[in-house]
């Protein structure tokens, strides 16, 4: 009970700043998160949860067919970070996160796994799962279901972010400028935003693919990398280009970033995965809206 009073504190201070933004002209960088270990097929999505002052961040890689004597559960890790950055553990929780972040509604750490529109097929250990924390806020490998695949999510590759004040999902879609949006509850589209490429004059094939961050903020609610001009566009929920916010020119972004290692937390920050930085790579984040 305690633990959740804190965490709801947290997250007035954190809401008090979601009304409108100014864009940073140049993204700030505030600081990075060395990864500990290899990372088990790529890295994906990183999240903060303010309560336990802690980061955690996804690997992905798909489940092996499984057999008689193994289930098909994904080798991929969870690394838990404190708020330095510093590497706390890894955890197997059993899934192919393409998402994960921290869901203010539930108070709980969720995450999306690849595939959850089954575009692919329908596989096991598919769909939304929260993660259980314990007292000290590190993963336990327990896990429950929050909802089961559909297929409005679209792209099976997809990496949605979650708005929690109207409950909505934001799916980008792959090789397009399309983003899908879906009713948090009964995980029907709701509508479908088509991002403005032509004022920053943009191609699909220049920006990531799956993912666009949801920021909560004002009239500046989505960000997109813009990996082939090392920017962030920024974007208001109807899709309408806002502006810009330059990344430095001599950073190595590298074509990975077009489908992940890229995330966006609840404290403001977007991460971006420099594989060329650490023995294993960092993430690194960025403050884009003032």
């Amino acid at each position: 009970m305690l633990k959740n009073i804190l965490i709801l504190v947290c997250l007035v201070i954190l809401n008090s700043s979601y009304t409108y933004a100014e864009i940073n002209q140049n993204a700030e960088f505030i600081f990075k998160i060395n990864l500990a270990k290899k990372p088990t097929t790529r890295p994906q999505t990183i999240a903060y949860v303010p309560g336990e002052k802690k980061y955690y961040v996804a690997d992905g890689g798909l489940a092996a067919r499984g057999s008689d004597y193994e289930a098909p559960i994904s080798k991929s890790l969870i690394h838990t970070f404190d708020e330095t950055g510093k590497y706390i553990e890894s955890t197997r929780a059993g899934f192919d996160n393409r998402s994960i972040y921290f869901n203010e509604k539930s108070l709980k750490l969720e995450t999306i796994t690849y595939n959850v529109s089954t575009a692919a097929g329908f596989a096991p250990m598919t769909g939304i799962f929260s993660l259980e924390l314990d007292e000290k806020g590190l993963l336990t490998s327990k896990s429950a279901v929050v909802s089961q695949p559909s297929a409005s999510f679209g792209s099976a590759g997809t990496m949605p972010t979650y708005d929690p004040k109207s409950n909505l999902y934001y799916a980008k879609q792959e090789n397009s400028n399309r983003v899908f949006v879906l009713d948090g509850k009964s995980k029907e589209l709701k509508k479908e935003i088509e991002l403005d490429f032509e004022t920053p004059k943009v191609f699909h094939h220049d920006v990531a693919s799956n993912f666009v961050a949801f920021t909560g903020q004002t009239n500046e609610e989505l960000i997109l990398l813009d990996v082939d001009h090392k920017r962030f566009l920024v974007y208001n929920k109807d899709g309408e280009y806002q502006g810009s916010s330059a990344l430095p020119k001599s950073l190595k972004i590298r074509s990975q970033n077009h489908f992940n290692g890229l995330g966006y937390t609840i404290n403001g920050y977007y991460f971006l995965y420099i594989d060329s930085d650490g023995e294993f790579g960092s993430y690194h984040a960025y403050k884009v809206l003032k």
